[in-house]
């Protein structure tokens, strides 16, 4: 077995695909129609893990939108090059909580996506 893909709760399909792939330079690797739906997914370059972007749809739902962790970190991005990708994130329009830390894992800063959702963005240590 192995992890195919997560699920990200978002308002709109096409703000979340921007958002990701115009913004932070993921692939589209899905986008099926399903009547009222769509299959969304997208994912980093030469990543197999995908996230599925998947509408909120009822009350319930969109209220979890940005709370899919009760409001911990629970998305985990790593990069060769920090100040690269910190910016990139900026301007696609994610905001960092913090100035970035150094670790002893690596440089690590918390950021929320325009969803909500909080993230970590890591540059490990070789």
């Amino acid at each position: 077995m192995r992890l195919a893909a997560l699920s990200l709760l978002v308002a709109d399909y096409d703000a979340a695909i921007a958002f990701f792939c115009d913004g932070l330079g993921f692939s589209l690797t899905e986008d099926i129609p399903q009547g009222a739906k769509r299959w969304v997914t997208v994912s980093p370059a030469g990543q197999n893990l995908r996230l599925v972007l998947a509408r909120a749809d009822t009350s319930a739902q969109r209220a979890a939108i940005g709370q899919q962790a009760g409001g911990r970190v629970w998305l985990f991005l790593h990069t060769d090059d920090f100040a690269r990708d910190s910016a990139k994130i900026t301007a696609a329009g994610g905001v960092f909580e913090e100035a970035p830390r150094y670790e002893v894992y690596g440089t690590v800063a918390v950021w929320r996506d325009p969803f909500g959702n909080r993230w970590d963005l890591i540059q490990p240590k070789p």
